[in-house]
């Protein structure tokens, strides 16, 4: 017959839970040498008989079936039946326990037994998009997504009464609470580090309720209209900003260049007169009916000084 837990049994199942301090129900208060007791007893044996005074058709009702990805936690008169949760758990060479089976099979007492079905497989949900104030004082609206599974059927089911909510709750205040310490612009580009500390927190959180958080990622960060419109304006600004200064470098190097040329030009003055030609048969080459010809200065030095 299937006992209740003892303390060292619960401690062996939740071994390794250590990263943060166990709340809620605390599984691990029966004593030792405590018993189920005679009532137990006689409850039990009564409810064998009836089995059996009924059988086959009470058979339908003492064989239960679990998926695979499900585990069934078993309650005997309001206690946790010994062995831990039931199902198909496929045992391995190095560890051959009589908790696992093959099969999802398991049998219960109709009378004196209640179970619960866990879902092992990886949960998703969305955290709604919380209103944070940042550490530099600006308002934005941020949404996230979590992934958790269950690692303890037992500890989920006794420890906690709805481990899902208390998990949705606990990730939103999370977010909040990451996401205020940080300013604006981390929170922007630092996207993967803080899913990361979220993550960390919540699974250390959570560690107590046999809740195993994987993978936490920030969906989308939403800002004013207003900030969204000045922080268009701030780089609009910069960008022309840094186009007038490139097209002021622009122009000290071609001054610079022509400053050359001019040196060069002056020291040999046949320059002048190639750098002219050349300069008329470019233009002949685009078909123009007018042609300028540059007269010098110096010609008009004259006129200039008589009319003075």
């Amino acid at each position: 017959m299937a006992l209740p837990y003892n303390e060292n049994e619960m401690n062996q199942s939740v071994q390794g839970n250590h990263r943060a301090p166990t709340t809620g129900y605390n599984i691990n208060h029966t004593k030792v040498n405590e018993g189920p007791g005679m009532c137990a007893y006689i409850l039990t044996a009564i409810s064998i008989l009836l089995i059996v005074a009924t059988f086959p058709f009470s058979f339908i009702f003492c064989v239960k079936v679990v998926q695979e990805y499900e585990r069934a936690v078993i309650f005997r008169l309001g206690r946790l039946v010994r062995g831990g949760a039931k199902g198909p758990d496929q045992p391995s060479p190095s560890d051959q326990s009589q908790n696992d089976s093959v099969s999802g099979i398991f049998f219960i007492i109709p009378c004196i037994d209640t179970y619960c079905k866990v879902d092992l497989r990886t949960v998703s949900f969305d955290v709604p998009p919380q209103e944070i104030l940042s550490k530099d004082s600006v308002t934005v609206a941020v949404d996230a997504v979590v992934y958790y599974r269950i690692s303890n059927a037992t500890i989920a089911v006794s420890n906690v009464e709805d481990y899902g909510h208390s998990t949705r709750l606990l990730a939103a205040t999370t977010l909040r609470n990451v996401l205020g310490t940080k300013n604006l612009s981390e929170i922007l580009s630092e996207r993967e580090s803080i899913s990361h500390v979220m993550q960390a927190n919540l699974d250390e959180a959570t560690d107590p309720w046999g809740v195993k958080v994987e993978r936490v990622e920030i969906k989308d960060v939403r800002l004013p209209v207003q900030l969204q419109r000045a922080m268009a304006t701030e780089a609009e600004a910069a960008r022309e900003a840094r186009a007038k200064v490139i097209a002021a470098e622009g122009e000290q190097r071609a001054s610079r260049a022509l400053r050359e040329a001019s040196e060069v030009i002056a020291d040999s003055p046949s320059a002048l007169q190639l750098r002219y030609l050349q300069t008329l048969g470019s233009i002949a080459t685009e078909k123009n009916s007018t042609i300028v010809f540059p007269i010098p200065l110096e010609l008009f030095r004259g006129f200039l000084k008589r009319n003075i």
